[in-house]
């Protein structure tokens, strides 16, 4: 039964204490000792001011405020007056709860409506759907709560910032349905389930999906939302259609809804496809993906703790990831490198390797997608690309240290830059362990380009083309998609895709592959025949600026570094990031050479002017020009540079 506090009418409250009759009567809601029993037109007033004005309202419902001795109060030295006042409380008429303040009660109520728990024992029915929103993203329909935002407040967290990051998953999983079909994947965290609705209403019969939660109104969310969009619902392994919705839909529309444990559910079932997108750190689920995940499956995984990431709080890096990085000006690719790392380290512990097919860093996440490849020769040689950084704190110069386990007299002299002889003291910190190979897969980048134009993936189709150029390490100028074979052209580890001029019939069957006509040195021929990696790290163009002088655009300054013989391209990490391979002294030269004084009268003072006066709308000179040009520029500038970069700026890290 409800407590005697929650009443609907002021009347019904007045019928506790039998104001009817013309005898002193106590308070139904106070204690002898606070209030004495009195006449009913005292005990009325009382009821009205001191109980029924201060409730709170709920669903036709007064919970008002109670003075019984019904909530333990800590003991007191002051005495029992004392006690009593500090014994008032409300009573919850969903959870029974005891809450002291008003003000806190009526937020404990919010966050009950906020969450759906407004079904009470002494509320007949369930409260209506209204609270509820409805969004649509790809086609898909799904319901959430108000709160939807607040992970920590919330059952079902659904996040509109993540758009991007649930269209570059899909488009990985539709380049993956034309390996083999079909594919079970797994969403092992759905919240809503919007994910895993995605996959299994646009790639349909090529995938078998299962959405799992380990939270029970999760799930009944995630029920719901499979009837919203009219799929049918798997509710258990064993049984057959236990659910079904819609009117003759075909088998390929059913979903697997689980409520377990990610890690349990890892450990039981094998899925080709795996997608981790826990609240905070994914390293608690990556052995267990590892585990069961088949042989050259895709396991991609979201991180969101982004301030241990991205060196905010390099405490918990250490304690999550086992690595120490710094504050740097290529932070983004560090976490992506930190992340692979963990992820090396998981897939080796079960004898398998792993090739990076994907790897994002933005501002609310870190995306990482790698493919599985089972073998302890795989594993071993995944193992050897995770490397420490040694990092110069003056002119954050950075290089992977050299393999081998002997220790170096002088690791400094592995740093291009020669800080640490005109420097004082320690100038270099080490890093990591970090992933040292590349992060990107080209042929699988394009596919997955293709993939998003198909599926009309607006948001996703600038960043894949940036993507591709970054992987490939050149401008976008020279990017085209116009070529429908191109994306076939390179052959990637343990999967044979087909090239423009043979047809994929030819490579692949349904769910397996013709072992007989593809050759079993594929790894070892795609390490000699792929094209060089892309050089790793970046450096920002506004941090190596030259105080007084204009820098030159960033495209502009992209083709003189081209044309000085460097491979260059932008990154996706940083807006004002290059990526070259072009060492540190020569990219600050290039970046000297072409810029220009701040103010006219200093135009005549530094050879800023040797170069050659380019305008905005002359041609870029022949490449032989350039390099006599230069080669008479850094001879007369030769002094100006060695004093301008020796400055003493040090690199302000992260605390």
């Amino acid at each position: 039964d409800k407590h005697i506090s929650i009443q609907r009418h002021l009347a019904d409250l007045e019928k506790l204490a039998d104001l009817s009759k013309g005898e002193r009567k106590p308070c139904p809601l106070c204690p002898e000792e606070k209030f004495k029993a009195c006449y009913s037109h005292k005990l009325h007033r009382h009821l009205q001011n001191l109980h029924w004005k201060v409730s709170v309202e709920f669903e036709g419902y007064r919970m008002c405020i109670c003075h019984l001795p019904c909530r333990p109060v800590k003991p007191n030295l002051v005495g029992d007056q004392t006690l009593s006042k500090m014994g008032a409380h409300y009573h919850c008429i969903i959870c029974s709860a005891t809450i002291v303040r008003r003000t806190d009660m009526i937020g404990h109520i919010n966050r009950h409506v906020n969450k759906g728990e407004t079904e009470s024992r002494f509320i007949t029915g369930r409260a209506s759907k209204s609270s509820y929103e409805v969004v649509k993203e790809s086609a898909t329909d799904v319901q959430v709560l108000p709160n939807h935002s607040t992970p920590q407040k919330t059952d079902s967290y659904f996040n509109p910032k993540m758009k991007l990051n649930r269209q570059l998953i899909f488009c990985a999983l539709a380049v993956f349905t034309e390996e083999r079909k079909p594919i079970e994947c797994l969403d092992a965290f759905g919240a809503t389930g919007i994910m895993g609705l995605q996959w299994a209403k646009h790639l349909r019969s090529s995938v078998k999906v299962t959405i799992n939660d380990c939270n029970e109104n999760s799930v009944t969310m995630i029920k719901e939302n499979c009837h919203l969009n009219k799929m049918k619902v798997k509710l258990n392994i064993k049984e057959e259609d236990d659910e079904t919705v819609g009117n003759g839909e075909e088998n390929s529309d059913i979903i697997e809804v689980t409520q377990m444990d990610a890690n349990v559910i890892m450990h039981l079932r094998s899925f080709d496809f795996i997608h981790l997108d826990p609240f905070g750190t994914s390293v608690n689920y990556l052995d267990s993906a590892f585990r069961n995940v088949r042989n050259l499956g895709i396991v991609s995984l979201t991180s969101t703790d982004i301030s241990s990431l991205y060196a905010k709080a390099q405490h918990v890096t250490q304690r999550h990831y086992g690595c120490n990085i710094v504050r740097t000006e290529y932070y983004k690719e560090l976490a992506a490198r930190t992340v692979i790392a963990a992820v090396t380290r998981a897939a080796a512990r079960c004898n398998k390797g792993i090739e990076v097919l994907l790897a994002v860093a933005l501002e609310h996440f870190v995306l990482v997608v790698v493919r599985v490849l089972r073998g302890p020769t795989t594993a071993d040689d995944s193992a050897r690309k995770i490397r420490y950084l040694i990092h110069c704190q003056w002119c954050e110069e950075r290089v992977f240290q050299k393999e081998g386990n002997m220790v170096e007299e002088n690791p400094y002299q592995q740093l291009p830059c020669d800080c640490h002889g005109s420097m004082p003291g320690k100038t270099a910190v080490l890093l990591g362990p970090l992933w040292s190979g590349s992060l990107f897969n080209t042929g699988f980048l394009r596919r997955m380009l293709l993939e998003a134009v198909k599926y009309g993936l607006d948001e996703a189709q600038p960043l894949l083309k940036a993507l591709v150029c970054e992987s490939e390490c050149t401008t976008l100028k020279h990017f085209s998609t116009h070529n429908p074979g191109d994306e076939y052209k390179q052959e990637e580890c343990g999967v044979y895709i087909r090239t423009a001029n043979t047809s994929a019939e030819s490579y692949l069957v349904h769910g397996k592959r013709k072992s007989e006509e593809a050759p079993r040195g594929t790894a070892k021929r795609q390490r000699v025949e792929h094209s060089a990696e892309h050089p790793p790290f970046y450096y920002n163009i506004h941090r190596h600026s030259i105080k007084g002088m204009n820098m030159p655009k960033l495209n502009k300054f992209l083709s003189y570094l081209s044309e000085a013989g460097y491979r260059v391209s932008r990154t996706h990490f940083d807006p004002m990031g290059v990526r070259t391979n072009a060492p540190l002294v020569q990219f600050k030269t290039v970046l000297l050479k072409y810029s220009t004084p701040t103010y006219v009268g200093a135009q005549a003072e530094g050879p800023v002017h040797l170069p050659g006066e380019m305008q905005v709308g002359e041609e870029v000179p022949a490449a032989a020009a350039i390099k006599v040009e230069e080669a008479e520029s850094v001879e007369d500038t030769s002094g100006v540079l060695t004093t301008m970069f020796t400055q003493p700026y040090p690199t302000h890290c992260a605390d």
